[in-house]
């Protein structure tokens, strides 16, 4: 007996050590403040007012670390009347973050402080760098255009893949173009994919028994959460403690990429003209039983499921769009700008089987600020997984 009791306090110990051994990796390591939150801090601490707005996907549109900042920020300032604008929507990245950032975002009022992160999406819809680059840098110069002494903060969420390129000795591309541009505009950012990585490495929690998805858990979204506040802390007592709270609007640095989307918005689509064969439907809801995602349910669009449908669009602009719901029946359109050669964009994705998705297509980019015409033809041809040659679309997008 005397030697089982020794056995068990041995084993106790060294579990013990082990599990003491573990140091918790400090959150200030993901952080780049940069030049900080200088005009939140005035408008939360002294205005007393302020409006503090999320744009993102899915993981800002879920519950979890958007509400548990709301709430921490009317628990620490409960004088203060904040507006919150919640933009998250399931599904979207950069892209079409830079063209509904006007009606989603800034015609709520003037914002203090945004919160944006799309590296997720990028990642997952596999957008190119270069339009990862215009869009990202577009929602940012847009935004501070609308108002200059915004404050931005720019996040990287984690997911699976993120994590394997870590351990691969690579900096995934979605999250090295979110520092890019925050370095760029001296934005504070949080690489919580990196954070992630390397908390999973240093054994402090597992991906399947606590993370669990790359919509996190609640076990996820307080860790987020919490990322979130030491920046907020760390900035909101380093300003308080300076004499010289209040930062002035300075102008905004050169471009990065001179085809960025700094002036992206919806254009009605009614703007459409020579329409043949599509029908514009006021109310659009499936009729396949797919799910949808909010905004684009109960919306009007213009729709056609008939091959050789077309349709011509007078723009000014330096980039045109659509942005489409991708379903089972998703198409194939050919298209061409000013008459020149026609290409073709397939709008099946590998979701579309199971979800009508918000998909956001470019049709051309970078092009020079005059007038334009782009025709849209509904082709014959479709991808050999869809059941259709449908197109339906919700808004034109153009900068």
């Amino acid at each position: 007996m005397r030697k089982f009791i020794l056995c068990f306090l041995v084993s106790l110990f060294c579990g013990a050590s082990v599990i003491a051994q573990i140091k918790t990796l400090p959150f200030n390591k993901y952080i780049t403040e940069r030049k900080g939150l200088p005009n939140a801090y005035e408008a939360i601490s002294v205005k007393k007012n302020a409006t503090v707005a999320f744009l993102g996907g899915s993981i800002t549109y879920n519950s979890g670390w958007r509400d548990k900042v709301c709430a921490y920020l009317k628990e620490r300032f409960p004088a203060t009347k904040f507006h919150f604008i919640a933009a998250g929507i399931p599904s979207l990245g950069s892209l079409p973050h830079a063209f509904r950032l006007s009606r989603d975002v800034l015609d709520s009022g003037k914002v203090d402080l945004l919160f944006l992160e799309a590296a997720v999406n990028d990642q997952v819809n596999r957008t190119d760098s270069i339009t990862q680059v215009r869009a990202l840098e577009g929602i940012i110069r847009h935004a501070k255009t609308n108002n200059p002494l915004m404050d931005i903060v720019m996040m990287s969420f984690a997911d699976p893949d993120k994590t394997k390129l870590y351990d691969s000795g690579i900096v995934p591309t979605s999250v090295a173009n979110h520092e890019l541009i925050a370095d760029h505009y001296e934005l504070p950012s949080i690489n919580l994919a990196k954070a992630v990585r390397d908390k999973l490495a240093n054994n402090e929690f597992n991906w399947e028994k606590d993370f669990k998805d790359l919509h996190p858990s609640p076990f996820g979204q307080e860790l987020y959460f919490e990322a979130i506040k030491d920046l907020l802390s760390s900035n909101f007592a380093s300003f308080s403690k300076s004499a010289n709270k209040k930062q002035k609007a300075t102008r905004l640095p050169a471009l990065l990429n001179k085809g960025s989307f700094t002036r992206g918005k919806y254009l009605s689509i009614d703007n459409a003209e020579n329409k043949t064969g599509w029908e514009l439907v006021k109310n659009w809801t499936p009729t396949d039983g797919l799910s949808t995602r909010p905004g684009f349910v109960n919306v009007p669009m213009l729709v056609s499921a008939t091959a050789g449908s077309s349709f011509t669009l007078k723009f000014k602009g330096t980039a045109i769009g659509m942005a489409i719901v991708s379903g089972s029946d998703a198409g194939i359109v050919s298209y061409s700008i000013d008459n020149a050669a026609e290409k073709q964009l397939d709008l099946f994705t590998e979701w579309s089987s199971s979800l009508h998705l918000p998909w956001y297509v470019l049709f051309g980019s970078n092009l020079t600020n005059t007038d334009h015409v782009l025709k849209v033809t509904i082709s014959s041809a479709k991808n050999q997984n869809s059941k259709g040659t449908a197109c339906r679309i919700v808004n034109f997008l153009i900068n």
